[in-house]
């Protein structure tokens, strides 16, 4: 079948099969390519979330650990530890009623589950009420306030007014809602809904403050599996602790209207990050620690594989040291110093400084309002108490889930250098006696 592929997607095949000579090479600029050029090709579609697609990505990456000499994590048989995740989906129209009185020209963007409640009316998300179940936003819209109010307890409902920014929105997901899924152990999680109307019934809306509002949902329940790659190396020291490098694989897929979303940058270029280092780390002698290296699921759904990792870990949480998790490296930001990446939370822990002055090319964060330390799998764990970070090489890449993630609008040279300038420091990690810390109040860990 690899003799029909393309010579990069040979190359790929090639070392899926685990070449010894390549799986045990230093970082190397053609390995990077054909790695990316494989999880980002038309073959894996996108990669999508909890889909066949993933699963076959994971299988890759688990081919690529055991190739490098990586082993099954302690209490694993293999590689790749399933998940369980639950998808909503609408059987029918959605219906918003005031009082009892149906809206025109409803379009949802996201969507938890039905709600009702009392309608709350305000100008700006400043100026909601504690305890708001149901707003009516009247004012102008404020896209990044949604979503931080979206990671507290806020209101569960919120109707904007339809806008060109909500039908792009609405367009980039494909002309459908994306609606909250969930881990089937967990069962379902309160989450924020968000839906857009017509300025008139905006209008109409706002006059009818303290009245019920609700939002009825027809949904059916979908069943798949996420799946995440584990490779481990053990380490010399049984008490020195474990390290966790990580990146998610999966991506949006295929979209409704049949565009695929190859997500080349996000997050491909982690997942190859991850393979790389796992590769050089896994040469000579076993380091002091111990080291695992992770490739998570649904990502983009919900921080699923991630969040079933903490749940499920093949190693005790208190004895996971630190987490790099590496997200978005394929192209770097004109704002960062030259073959920089920058550290979400940076001034969250001594981590990232403490690294940096071991050669680790890291910066701190230069978009700190966009809370890209609460958006990335890192933060399943740091809410769990781990030291966890994600490093990227560009915050609002221009093709951040766009069509355009495609191999041709990456970097590779950039990303290379960026993989083989943390192979030494990661090197030093794994063999000190430091232990990062967070700062005092900064940790998020609930």
């Amino acid at each position: 079948m690899c003799a029909r592929t393309s010579s990069a997607l040979l190359a790929a095949c090639f070392l899926a099969a685990g070449a010894p000579a390549l799986a045990r090479g230093a970082v190397r600029a053609e390995a990077v390519a054909a790695e990316e050029t494989f999880l980002a090709s038309d073959a894996l579609q996108g990669r999508g979330s909890a889909t066949r697609d993933e699963a076959i990505a994971a299988a890759y990456v688990a081919s690529q650990f055991q190739a490098a000499g990586l082993t099954p994590a302690p209490g694993m048989t293999g590689y790749l530890q399933p998940a369980r995740v639950v998808r909503p989906r609408l059987a029918g129209a959605p219906v918003l009623t005031v009082a009892g009185v149906p809206a025109s020209g409803l379009t949802l963007l996201t969507a938890s589950g039905p709600v009702s409640g009392k309608l709350v009316v305000a100008q700006t998300l400043a100026a909601v009420p504690p305890g708001t179940e149901v707003l009516l936003l009247a004012g102008p819209l404020d896209m990044a306030g949604l979503r931080s109010i979206s990671r507290t307890e806020g209101p569960k409902l919120i109707v904007v007014r339809e806008s060109d920014e909500t039908r792009a929105r609405y367009r980039q997901n494909g002309g459908v809602p994306r609606m909250s899924a969930y881990l089937e152990e967990t069962g379902p999680q309160a989450g924020l809904t968000i839906a857009t109307l017509p300025d008139g019934e905006i209008d109409a809306l706002a006059r009818h403050a303290g009245a019920t509002m609700t939002l009825d949902l027809p949904l059916t329940r979908e069943v798949s599996v996420t799946t995440n790659a584990i490779g481990y190396i053990r380490g010399r020291d049984g008490k020195a602790g474990t390290l966790l490098f990580s990146a998610h694989l999966d991506h949006l897929g295929v979209r409704p209207d049949g565009i695929v979303m190859h997500g080349a940058n996000d997050d491909a270029s982690g997942t190859v990050a991850v393979i790389e280092l796992a590769r050089a780390m896994a040469r000579g002698k076993p380091p002091k620690r111990s080291l695992l290296f992770v490739a998570y699921g649904s990502e983009e759904i919900g921080l699923f594989g991630s969040t079933y990792f903490g749940a499920h870990p093949p190693v005790p949480l208190d004895q996971i040291v630190a987490n790099r998790e590496f997200e978005m490296i394929g192209a770097q930001d004109p704002k960062l110093p030259k073959g920089a990446l920058m550290m979400t939370g940076y001034e969250r822990s001594d981590f990232g400084r403490t690294m940096k002055a071991h050669g680790a090319p890291v910066t701190a964060d230069i978009y700190p309002e966009q809370h890209y330390f609460e958006r990335s799998d890192n933060y399943a764990l740091a809410k769990r108490g781990i030291v966890a970070h994600t490093v990227s090489g560009w915050g609002p890449v221009p093709t951040y889930h766009q069509p355009t993630d495609t191999l041709a609008n990456l970097d590779l040279d950039f990303m290379t250098h960026a993989i083989k300038g943390l192979v030494q420091p990661l090197r030093w990690l794994a063999n000190s006696e430091f232990r990062p810390q967070w700062v005092d109040g900064q940790s998020p860990q609930g």
